[in-house]
């Protein structure tokens, strides 16, 4: 019996490995993370044209960008879903993909804020859809946490905290729209579980093995709950004050954390998961600026034109990588 040749492509077709439908079917639900970072750019911005009188241009045409970038990676997944349906279940079986879910809903709350003054009508219909989208896909998460039968200690890593900081963001907006009971509802929940989850993250990262290079970026997760908790406490309240202080020097500490170990992160090769450098950070440098605003003629003024400066870099960095990534065709692989 003769074994039978590999198959190989036509003239002009892409090799069997990498023909579009099974790229399609590979599609990561984490590159959604890239609008969570250019929406947070496109809000540090807007509040720096407020607080620090930054060109309003720039922040417009991030908005447009994250909008549009929102748009096609939805596209796509969409597609993904209808073609393979079986590689969606996958996902929200896997103890680390299944957090990055939420990354849409997120998305669409993010969007919403975006649009909160120049458009309050999109907004708002944004605001429903990811609020509702949101504590629908945080209820899966966390049932899947509940009755499971696969997931291990070692798979505890920062990206848990996705669901629960998509909490944190609803009354960030939420003030506006809804009675103020419902962006409480949220923010309990958030808030709650950002303790329990950091005291489950904290236990794997002390006491278990270090986590592997890919998942490395998503420490600075760990930024966000008490940056975002800061931004839309102040919101709910009007004020800052003793909570609102300990949620934003709680963000101050680990970025200085972070900072510390710097050349660890610098070190490491590009992985999607490398754009869980940017939104944690943009949530910094709102929460900074929001400190600037209340508090004139301190140091939060300049520390919040630093931030923004680094956080535009980093989004800028995290963009060309991403596209060499997407032209060498590392994206949309099986890993």
């Amino acid at each position: 019996m003769t074994t039978p040749a590999p198959a190989t492509a036509a003239p002009g077709e892409a090799p069997p490995q990498e023909r579009p439908h099974q790229r399609l079917e590979h599609f990561p639900v984490a590159l959604f993370s890239s609008v969570m970072g250019t929406s947070g750019l496109t809000l540090a911005w807007l509040k720096a044209h407020a607080v620090l009188g930054a060109p309003i241009i720039v922040g417009e045409g991030l908005r447009g960008v994250a909008s549009a970038l929102f748009v096609l990676l939805l596209v796509f997944y969409g597609l993904k879903a209808v073609r393979h349906p079986a590689a969606i279940k996958l996902e929200m079986r896997h103890p680390v993909k299944i957090n990055f879910i939420p990354t849409i809903s997120i998305s669409l709350l993010l969007l919403a804020i975006c649009y909160l003054e120049a458009a309050p009508t999109l907004a708002f219909g944004l605001w429903v859809t990811g609020a509702v989208l949101h504590l629908g896909l945080t209820l899966g998460v966390f049932g899947s946490w509940i009755h499971h039968s696969h997931y291990a200690i070692q798979h505890a890593n920062p990206a848990w905290f996705i669901p629960v900081v998509g909490n944190i963001i609803v009354p960030v907006a939420g003030i506006r729209f809804a009675s103020p009971e419902i962006s409480w509802f949220f923010f309990s929940i958030g808030l709650v579980f950002w303790i329990v989850l950091l005291t489950i993250v904290l236990n794997r990262l002390i006491f278990h093995e270090p986590l592997p290079a890919r998942l490395a970026p998503t420490l600075f997760i760990l930024l966000a709950p008490p940056s975002v908790g800061f931004i839309a406490y102040v919101n709910m309240t009007g004020a800052i004050d003793g909570f609102a202080r300990v949620l934003y020097y709680t963000a101050l500490f680990l970025a200085l954390l972070l900072a510390s170990n710097a050349l660890r992160f610098l070190r490491l090769p590009f992985f999607i998961s490398a754009w869980a450098y940017s939104f944690p950070l943009a949530a910094l440098t709102l929460a900074t600026l929001v400190m600037s605003a209340q508090l004139p003629d301190s140091i939060f003024r300049p520390l919040g034109i630093g931030l923004l400066g680094l956080l535009s870099l980093v989004v800028a960095a995290l963009a060309v990588r991403t596209l060499i990534a997407v032209w060498r065709r590392d994206i949309c692989k099986l890993d």
